[in-house]
């Protein structure tokens, strides 16, 4: 039976009020019935209505249904539920499936298998033989195009060096909108957004002209590897388009890696935070293997209308095989199959001290230079707040600045008691963003929305 911590639960809340909402319902006098099996929880909790909720969870995933009339996943009766089961969960005495639950996994099974079948016939499709020469016009038209935006965004680059960074400050929107939306036009989508994320860059205080400078650098080295493709090795490669914005689809992914070269191991979810991107709502997991000590990147997208993938929570762990994007440092990846595992340490893993960490960190980045965040699993860390900030600290004595988006120092001082805990989370190069916290009492998320 799959086995989940009162923490684990929380971090499934979609917002601090349903998180405390759940709590409110987290005691079994609220419940009417309450019953289990290895798959499945389920409880009737009496609203304010007539008729009692009926609330179930499908403990593998999880996946959760309930008849209030929320718009929020889970509602605080999927949570309240849980956070009894997780707490107590010798008080689900009911062995038994009720007719709305069972119709219910039976729907779900049902759904499950016409995926399958679904997948099967994309990948048929996919296998049969396509036209080659109308896909290379095709490719050769778009790098006609992405070539073109480069050859503008070259000249708008030489012209902002040349008139110095001085004057970035007082620039109009359209100075970085205009570029911006030129390379979207030239289907190079990943220019876009770095363009856009350093038009704000001149507003982030003392050290902004290097701050600047820096992802000025990066795009130009991006160009001129672009410039130079054919002559870089193939994970290189692999990199440039991915960072203008070449996608490549799951299906295309696992038919280009055998399975015997997935990487089988137990995951532990290290962490997790959720980012809003223009239109899309991005949701980052972080997994390290117990095994093999890799680190992988889980990447989910939703409109916001819709739900973002629950079913990876912090602090729980699988048995599973992963396939992982082509990069000069891999981390990104997609699971090919899982099981449900018992939760692992951290303490087994992660570096021992911050300079370890640093060192792993540049040569990520020697090997892939565009590398955003970096993941980290810290032992012996004690959290420390100075008049410019959190510092976390280690047994050595270095530090690494906490990120000044990060709101919740104090919380994270509370549950370490001012004593060296595990962390993991985000390094950037010049700040680490909490994500998760191990102490002798458990395992504590700290961040699952945008920072």
């Amino acid at each position: 039976m799959p086995t989940w911590t009162t923490q684990q639960v929380e971090a499934l809340a979609p917002d601090a009020s349903s998180a405390k909402a759940g709590k409110g319902l987290a005691s079994p006098s609220k419940w009417k019935t309450l019953g289990c099996t290895e798959q499945a929880a389920w409880g009737e909790c009496q609203g304010s209505g007539k008729d009692p909720y009926q609330t179930q969870v499908e403990l593998s995933e999880p996946a959760f249904r309930c008849s209030c009339p929320s718009r929020k996943f889970p509602c605080k009766h999927g949570l309240g539920l849980m956070l009894v089961y997780a707490a107590q969960p010798g008080v689900f005495k009911d062995s038994t499936l009720p007719e709305w639950v069972s119709g219910w996994l039976a729907e779900r099974a049902k759904r499950a298998e016409q995926k399958t079948e679904k997948d099967a016939q994309k990948a048929e499709r996919a296998a049969q033989p396509v036209d080659p020469a109308a896909q290379a016009k095709r490719a050769a038209q778009r790098v006609a195009k992405v070539t073109a935006g480069l050859d503008y965004v070259e000249t708008w680059l030489g012209d902002l060096i040349r008139s110095g960074l001085t004057g970035v400050p007082g620039q109009p929107y359209g100075f970085w909108e205009t570029p911006a939306a030129r390379m979207v036009d030239a289907q190079a989508p990943g220019l876009a957004r770095m363009i856009r994320e350093m038009s704000g860059i001149a507003g982030t205080g003392e050290g902004w002209q290097e701050r600047l400078l820096e992802r000025l650098g990066r795009l130009h080295l991006l160009i001129e590897g672009f410039r130079r493709l054919d002559t870089l090795p193939e994970p290189t490669q692999a990199d440039i388009r991915s960072q203008i914005g070449w996608t490549v689809s799951q299906d295309e992914l696992f038919a280009s890696v055998p399975a015997n070269a997935s990487v089988r191991d137990h995951w532990l979810v290290m962490g997790q935070r959720v980012e809003d991107e223009e239109r899309l709502r991005v949701q980052r997991t972080w997994l390290r293997g117990q095994e093999t000590g890799r680190d992988a990147l889980l990447l989910h997208f939703a409109a916001f209308n819709q739900q973002l993938d629950r079913t990876f929570a912090p602090g729980s762990s699988f048995k599973g095989e992963l396939v992982y994007f082509p990069s000069g440092y891999p981390l990104r990846a997609l699971v090919r199959s899982r099981q449900e595992g018992e939760s692992q340490d951290l303490a087994r893993g992660g570096y021992p001290s911050i300079g370890e960490a640093t060192a792993a960190y540049a040569n990520a980045v020697s090997a892939q230079p565009w590398l955003e965040e970096f993941p980290v699993g810290l032992q012996g860390l004690v959290p420390v707040r100075t008049g410019e900030g959190w510092l976390v600290r280690d047994p050595a004595g270095s530090a690494w600045p906490v990120a000044p988006t990060f709101a919740r120092g104090w919380h994270l001082l509370a549950v370490s008691g001012g004593h060296p805990v595990t962390l993991a989370g985000e390094w950037n190069g010049q700040h680490f963003l909490p994500l998760s916290c191990w102490t002798s009492d458990g395992f504590y998320p700290l961040l699952s929305s945008s920072p």
